[in-house]
């Protein structure tokens, strides 16, 4: 994330710390006050937090209002981008202070005067983003939500629910990829009908079960929108998937001033790397898709030995940021970290759980259990 510093930061422990420059349009100063303004996701607008003052974001002239699907097949940058340890600064065009950013960051905050700090979203080695899902909800409705969520955990503590302490959120937007591919599949495989006969006669009389298998063959179609793959390992992806999923078609083509306010940053895996991840996706799903396929169509109970060749055609790609919300609580000197989703509002985390509440759970489980075995064992008996 990022450090500062009112000097020059050292180059000690670090392989190299650039020079970048931010964006005037994300540093707009309110005409009213003065003070710096931020994208507010209720209105869309750059909105003062002092005196509520707002200015619209300006559409350009001919340019697309949403991310353009691209070629994969004449795409330039493909590759990981190995950041390291890598750094760069930042001069506050406001103060004059110096923060300390990661590589991969490309939106911040001034730490000493509250300017916004957007700086190039792509180099010579990277894409810049096609699009951005803005933020659809401020911190205050974040906060709700988490408090929301964490009284609706079955075991969590009881004094945790009631007294929840105030937690601080983050607004980050992520790098995502996305990929549509129309898809041919040739499979092959052999699928079962269960027939039950009666065999024996007397008290020998009884039922068995046999499988016939067939052997099966053909083509399927299907084509996937927006296959989407995580373009950083920098986060929890356990957390991620958790508030999955995003509507990565209600997205706006990139423009730096919805930025502004938060903090976001660049990919790190690449586009190869993240198709070979998509294809992965894909196929899994296609599994199924063609498993049921099977069954529907032969009216089979099993299907197994299902071999899939699949070909892509048309594939294209977006480079999306997308809004999570992020923040921690403290329970019993314990870190408890959690996520909203910036679009939809889904929260993942992680809850402690209370023993005396699962052991009343297990008793109560096991009490009803017995209770019915008694009620069945004396109504049988009359």
């Amino acid at each position: 994330m990022m450090d500062s510093k009112q000097n020059h930061p050292s180059d000690e422990g670090f392989e190299e710390i650039n020079k970048a420059d931010t964006l005037d349009e994300t540093d707009k100063k309110c005409d009213a006050c003065g003070g710096t303004m931020d994208f507010d996701p209720k209105s869309g607008m750059l909105v003062c937090p002092y005196c509520g003052n707002s200015v619209v974001i300006e559409e350009e002239c001919f340019t697309p209002t949403r991310a353009e699907e691209l070629s994969l097949a004449e795409a330039e940058e493909r590759g990981n981008c190995d950041w390291g340890s890598e750094k760069k600064t930042v001069v506050c065009k406001n103060c004059g202070a110096e923060t300390l950013y990661d590589a991969l960051d490309t939106a911040g905050v001034c730490p000493y005067c509250g300017s916004n700090q957007v700086m190039e979203a792509s180099d010579t080695n990277t894409l810049a983003p096609g699009g951005v899902c803005p933020f659809r909800f401020d911190a205050e409705e974040a906060d709700m939500r988490f408090r929301k969520w964490l009284k609706n955990r079955w075991f969590c503590p009881f004094d945790l629910k009631k007294n929840a302490g105030r937690v601080t959120f983050t607004g980050i937007y992520l790098p995502y990829w996305t990929f549509d591919s129309q898809t041919t599949s040739h499979y092959t495989a052999r699928y079962g009908i269960v027939r039950t006969v009666v065999v024996g006669h007397g008290e020998n009389r009884r039922t068995k079960t046999y499988v016939d298998w067939y052997y099966t063959r053909g083509t399927y179609d299907k084509f996937f929108n927006d296959c989407l793959v995580q373009g950083s390992m920098r986060h929890d992806l356990t957390l991620l998937s958790k508030i999955a999923p995003f509507d990565t078609e209600d997205n706006l083509a990139y423009k730096p001033e919805y930025l502004a306010g938060f903090i976001a940053e660049r990919y790190s895996i690449g586009l190869d790397s993240a198709w070979s991840t998509a294809k992965g996706k894909i196929e899994r799903e296609l599994y199924n898709c063609v498993s049921q396929e099977i069954r529907f169509r032969h009216h089979a109970d099993r299907v197994e030995n299902l071999r899939i060749n699949t070909n892509h055609d048309d594939v294209t790609f977006k480079y999306l940021m997308l809004p999570v919300w992020m923040s921690h609580y403290e329970y019993k000197n314990k870190t408890y970290h959690f996520m909203v989703n910036g679009q939809t509002g889904k929260v993942g985390g992680k809850a402690p759980l209370s023993f005396w509440q699962v052991l009343l759970a297990v008793i109560g489980s096991a009490a009803f259990v017995a209770l019915l075995y008694l009620l069945l064992y004396f109504l049988g008996g009359m």
